[in-house]
């Protein structure tokens, strides 16, 4: 499946409105692995921020609504030495984004559980109508 999307890309930011479906997540993998290798990094950085960035667009298109032209928006920046990822979607009227104590036995419900163990800092701003998570992610040659 084709994929369009929008992608603006300056020196340290780059800015993506994907469908609002969860292969997006792939797309938006991909095109950060691409970016983060541009910028020399690899190994355990781009997998940490690959996995951080799957799990936050798949809770998007599972817990919350698009944005009004039916995608979502993901970004990310360079600010100092860490890596800044968002993610905007339309929210939820039932909740916010939190952290869920699954029992070993559940088969989901480990998201934000891992996105939180990766990540040194996230938090969630909500502003009419629209719900966008930040994580900060310690970037490491």
């Amino acid at each position: 499946m084709i994929m369009e999307r929008d992608v603006e890309a300056e020196a340290d930011s780059v800015n993506l409105r994907v469908p609002f479906h969860a292969p997006a997540a792939s797309v938006v993998r991909s095109e950060l692995r691409g970016w983060l290798q541009s910028k020399g990094f690899q190994g355990e950085t781009v997998d940490d921020a690959r996995v951080v960035v799957s799990e936050l667009v798949g809770n998007s298109v599972r817990h919350a609504v698009p944005l009004p032209i039916n995608d979502l928006v993901v970004s990310w920046s360079v600010d100092g030495g860490d890596l800044v990822i968002s993610v905007s979607d339309g929210g939820s009227a039932n909740t916010s984004p939190h952290v869920v104590e699954a029992p070993g036995s559940a088969i989901s419900g480990r998201g934000l559980s891992i996105v939180e163990a990766l990540v040194e800092r996230w938090w969630v701003e909500a502003d009419r109508g629209r719900t966008t998570v930040h994580v900060r992610i310690p970037l490491s040659d």
